[in-house]
């Protein structure tokens, strides 16, 4: 008899940087999200990307929230940034698509933080 598994779940590692951030400092920003959202009136599809960024690079999910790449746990700097590439390609395509455009830009949003390309959190 075959015993039924649950599929792996990503791993956390809590002393991992996020980026450039401490893993704390990533995990504090994603919980004043809700906040910080609300706030400024962006649409859901934007919420969505940034909710989806903060979580796969907090290791909270096994693929990207754009291109679908896996990692196993905090993904590193260079598959962070590649992420933000992709979101800036895809950005462009989906021009006439304004779901797919907020929501890629939310992503986009949530990984220049936490790769210290920007300062704004959201």
């Amino acid at each position: 008899m075959n015993a039924v598994t649950a599929p792996p779940q990503p791993q956390r590692d809590e002393g991992q940087p996020v980026g450039v951030r401490a893993y704390a400092e990533a995990e504090a920003a994603e919980r004043e999200l809700p906040a910080l959202l609300s706030d400024r009136g962006h649409p859901p599809e934007f919420r969505a990307g940034v909710t989806a960024g903060y979580s796969w690079a907090l290791g909270r999910e096994a693929r990207s929230p754009v291109t679908g790449a896996g990692a196993d746990g905090v993904p590193d700097m260079e598959l962070l940034t590649a992420e933000i590439d992709a979101a800036v390609v895809r950005e462009d395509e989906a021009a006439g698509d304004p779901v797919t455009r907020d929501y890629v830009r939310g992503v986009h949003s949530a990984l220049a933080w936490i790769c210290g390309y920007s300062n704004r959190r959201v």
